[in-house]
């Protein structure tokens, strides 16, 4: 008799079925014929857990936060201003329309006070 475990009979599933139904208490016997012996399914795969999500380098929300963190003197930073990193990495990771706007608006305002000091004759913002 040739049994392949990968694909068990139908009679083996309901005998499996039954030995797990049988072995539970009988609360849980009372919750499983409510919604429906049938229905049930104790054999049911595992859902997926959700995915880590990496921006283009290949980095995690946490990764960024911390690299960009360790970069920056925690002198001078509080927690709002680490929140405000960890808000935009999100944002940024998961293509937030909010966050993606502060970005845009952040990288325009940051060549518009460079190209104003140049006219100036100073050094635009850094940075650090």
């Amino acid at each position: 008799m040739h049994r392949d475990l990968d694909h068990p009979s139908s009679e083996t599933i309901e005998e499996r079925k039954r030995a797990v139904f049988e072995a539970m208490s009988e609360r849980r016997k009372k919750h499983i014929l409510k919604k429906g012996y049938d229905q049930w399914d104790p054999f049911q795969e595992p859902k997926d857990p959700i995915d880590i999500r990496k921006d283009p380098t290949k980095r995690t929300t946490q990764q960024l936060v911390r690299e960009f963190l360790q970069q920056h003197s925690s002198e001078n930073y509080s927690n709002a201003y680490g929140a405000g990193v960890l808000e935009m990495a999100l944002g940024l990771i998961n293509n937030d329309d909010k966050c993606r706007g502060m970005y845009d608006f952040a990288c325009w305002y940051s060549k518009l006070l460079a190209a104003s000091k140049e006219s100036q004759g100073r050094p635009g913002p850094s940075n650090s």
